[in-house]
């Protein structure tokens, strides 16, 4: 963790069951830190973050899945000037964003 909103850690590229959205698990560590220093959930329970990966900054929101915990949708954008496919492992910074 670089801060006590922000971390970084690796995490695999993978595909939504039946969908063409891309996914990182945000992994069990962190997940237990975003739910601790959010707040209360707000509307799906996401919570909104900025993302680094790569070259490339982007702000998005993290979503709870009962099977996984949070996960971090990988814009087609971002997955393209980063050159990155289903499968690969990348190494993503995340930052709690304050509303």
């Amino acid at each position: 963790m670089t801060s006590p909103a922000e971390w970084e850690f690796v995490a695999e590229v993978w595909l939504a069951e039946g969908g063409s959205w891309a996914f990182a698990t945000v992994p069990a560590e962190v997940d237990a830190d975003i739910r601790v220093l959010s707040g209360p959930p707000s509307g799906f329970g996401s919570v909104r973050v900025e993302v680094v990966l790569g070259a490339t900054t982007w702000r998005t929101s993290v979503f709870p899945d009962k099977a996984r915990g949070f996960v971090l949708p990988l814009k087609q954008q971002v997955r393209l000037a980063e050159e990155v496919d289903v499968g690969d492992r990348v190494r993503l910074r995340l930052r709690l964003v304050q509303p």
